[in-house]
């Protein structure tokens, strides 16, 4: 078995969401498996409001960012998680 990079957009529920304080809740969100690869990087969408896209290194295993995805959606705050890109390394 080896890794897959995957790249995950996560869309907060309003522009008033503290995106600060949802990096910190998906940092310590993240299951065993995944790692974090670099900074969660903001991306504007539209009047005023910014996605948060993360770049994990998971192991390709059955599932693959399921539980990641799954993981991120229970989060207050996060209205959307999405998987970009997934590609194996």
């Amino acid at each position: 078995m080896g890794d897959v990079a995957a790249k995950i957009k996560i869309m907060p529920e309003s522009v008033d969401t503290d995106l600060a304080e949802l990096k910190e809740k998906l940092k310590s969100a993240i299951p065993a498996g995944a790692e974090l690869h670099g900074d969660i990087v903001e991306d504007p969408i539209a009047f005023g409001l910014k996605a948060l896209i993360v770049t994990l290194i998971v192991n390709d295993q059955e599932g693959g960012t399921e539980a990641v995805e799954e993981a991120f959606a229970k989060i207050p705050g996060a209205e959307n998680v999405q998987v970009l890109e997934a590609y194996r390394i």
